[in-house]
């Protein structure tokens, strides 16, 4: 079996909730490309697809990804050029428009630790490590990270964890507001999984849908903007099926049964060819 071959990406998908899991334990989940490529074509097929309400994102074995594979951080550094052709936008998950849940369970780094900042939510193991990584490797905060950070937990900790590049264990990830919850390893999945179907079986996701981007788009406009902007998705939203069902199912005291959402998504992609590639 070739590398291109093999199945770096697992999908499964029950009661709504696609588990998507980086498996390459053997190296504790290292990113490589065709990892990338095969998370990336997931998450857009999860995004077509109305039976996947919401998406949760894990790493096989004791580690959640601890950022690029060795063996091509060694030849990125000497300078070697990358394979790939062109990549997608470390931060795709942003804007597919489901939830993404990311299930911490081991170490976090470089490019492991932007995808779990890229998920919409973060539930992490005890054992969860995290780190920034990049000034430890002479490198810069990469695929828009240092933005990620300093909106999610304001400049004085982003600079902090970005400068130091120092590990931070589950405990204070969750008091540094990095993590949502923390959870015993053997917890960690269930605990997910209950929040994520529960998600799944009783949120409209259209408003899901809705509200990520207004979350993300409110980030970069002033309140009046969005107030503004709100105004106009009530209007939109309840004049669709979904308000109707949300309220009917209410009154009639039963559980919803709103339809599924299939959106495509377009990405640019970005030519790597020519240049050595440090992420």
């Amino acid at each position: 079996m070739s590398a291109t071959d093999e199945q770096f990406i697992l999908q499964h998908l029950d009661d709504g909730v696609l588990v998507v899991t980086f498996n390459r334990p053997q190296r504790n989940n290292a990113w490589t490309y065709e990892m990338e490529e095969q998370y990336f074509e997931a998450l857009v097929g999860a995004t077509a697809n109305p039976d996947v309400r919401v998406i949760v994102v894990t790493g096989a074995g004791k580690s959640f990804c601890p950022g690029l594979d060795m063996d091509r951080l060694v030849a990125s550094a000497s300078g070697q050029l990358t394979t790939a052709p062109s990549r997608g936008p470390m931060t795709l998950a942003l804007d597919i428009p489901k939830p993404v849940i990311a299930a911490v369970n081991g170490a976090a780094a470089g490019i492991g630790f932007i995808q779990a900042m890229c998920a919409d939510l973060r539930f992490a193991s005890s054992t969860a490590k995290f780190t920034t990584a990049f000034s430890r490797r002479g490198l810069p905060a990469e695929n828009a990270l240092s933005w990620l950070l300093a909106q999610a937990l304001g400049q004085s900790v982003a600079l902090d964890l970005l400068l130091s590049a120092r590990v931070v264990l589950a405990d204070e990830a969750k008091e540094l507001g990095l993590v949502n919850k923390v959870c015993a390893p053997e917890d960690l999945m269930p605990t997910v999984l209950a929040y994520a179907k529960d998600m799944a079986a009783n949120c409209s996701p259209l408003s899901l849908a809705t509200m990520k981007r207004q979350v993300y788009a409110d980030l970069e406009r002033g309140r009046e903007v969005s107030r503004k902007e709100a105004l106009q998705l009530v209007l939109r939203n309840s004049a669709l099926p979904d308000f109707a069902e949300g309220v009917t199912s209410f009154i009639e005291k039963r559980p919803p049964n709103f339809p599924g959402l299939s959106e495509l998504v377009d990405f640019e992609r970005t030519p790597t060819t020519g240049a050595p590639s440090r992420q």
